[in-house]
């Protein structure tokens, strides 16, 4: 969670956008905030190489202040045997084949990964070091699901209550998984928490000692906290303890925690050891952006508004309330959670200019 703010760094004082962003963070920057926003490059998503170079030029072109790696959506599931469809995306998720969970027993397959020998986290290191290479003035971080997260995935489920997984056809709910084999889930829960402390640090290690050299990681809970999937009290004995096992391998640098949809319930995590907290302040049941939680705020416009023929005044009208309710605390100013492929480039030139 963020300290009590500081005293202000001029910006004068500060070299490039990355000093910012870990000033912004440590509530010493004298500006309101920092602006990024991220999406899918569906199509060259499948290479290290491709899919570092469109997320440079994508970054470049608009020029954010901060990076976000948006890999596919997908490939937590991948690294644990998961086979997705590249060449057949519904939006920006490719239709799953096969899960690697197909029945309870299947949870005993679930083992710890080696980071630098499985070929899709090793992938996702190498296009995480091109594009720390292209960076080095701006903050970089890497997205991760959480580990509750991976686990639905990975049986085929919706990390994201209601919305179908396309190609899925899993006989059984989160609920039953969760009630069946409640010892079996969370030796599971273990294992990927586990891989994924070690790719927290690989990601985290400098580029000359065979990590990616980023600053932090964006940590995505997706839909799991919102009402209507699991309670608190089920959310913190299956997701708490790994969430804190793999953000304690950030040891202290920037983490971003992203709760999406409606009810959100972004308080849940304001005990967590993070940097700043991501939710949509605009949907049902969530608070608006100033709400007191003690840590860095981010938002600030529906990313639904930055589709194709987007409706710019909204847009616009979004922007606005975001900028009259800021935090009186430095924030960042993002849309609350991936822009469609393709998005409206006027709807992205009036978040890149606001304020």
């Amino acid at each position: 969670m963020s300290s009590s703010p500081a005293r202000a760094v001029s910006t004068d004082l500060i070299a490039d956008r990355r000093t910012e962003f870990a000033a912004l963070l440590r509530g010493e920057l004298d500006q309101p905030f920092l602006t990024s926003a991220w999406q899918h490059p569906v199509g060259d998503e499948y290479d290290p190489e491709r899919f570092a170079a469109a997320t440079i030029g994508f970054n470049r072109r608009w020029d954010w202040d901060w990076v976000k790696i948006n890999p596919r959506a997908v490939y937590y599931a991948e690294a644990w045997g998961s086979v997705f469809d590249p060449h057949d995306y519904h939006g920006v998720v490719p239709r799953l084949v096969s899960p690697a969970i197909g029945t309870f027993a299947d949870l005993d397959t679930i083992t710890p990964l080696d980071v630098a020998t499985n070929p899709v986290l090793a992938e996702h290191l190498a296009s995480a070091r091109l594009i720390r290479q292209e960076f080095g003035d701006r903050a970089v971080l890497q997205t991760l699901f959480s580990p509750l997260s991976v686990l639905l995935q990975l049986a085929g489920l919706p990390v994201y209550r209601g919305v179908p997984v396309p190609g899925a056809t899993t006989p059984f709910t989160a609920d039953d998984l969760l009630r069946a084999k409640p010892d079996g889930v969370r030796v599971a829960l273990a294992a990927i928490a586990q891989t994924f402390a070690d790719y927290v640090r690989a990601l985290l290690a400098p580029i000359e000692d065979g990590g990616a050299g980023l600053d932090g990681i964006f940590y995505a809970v997706t839909g799991t906290a919102s009402a209507g999937y699991f309670d608190e009290a089920t959310f913190a004995e299956f997701s708490r303890p790994f969430d804190l096992q793999v953000l304690g391998a950030a040891a202290g640098a920037p983490v971003v925690l992203h709760s999406c949809g409606p009810n959100a319930n972004p308080e849940w995590f304001t005990s967590y050891p993070i940097s700043a907290l991501h939710w949509d302040q605009f949907l049902p049941g969530n608070p608006a952006l100033n709400a007191q939680l003690g840590v860095t705020a981010v938002g600030g416009v529906n990313n639904t508004l930055f589709a194709e023929g987007a409706d710019h005044a909204q847009v616009s009208a979004q922007l606005a309330a975001t900028l009259a309710a800021a935090p009186s605390a430095p924030f960042l100013l993002a849309p609350s959670c991936t822009i469609p492929t393709p998005a409206d480039p006027e709807s992205l030139r009036l978040l890149r200019d606001a304020g």
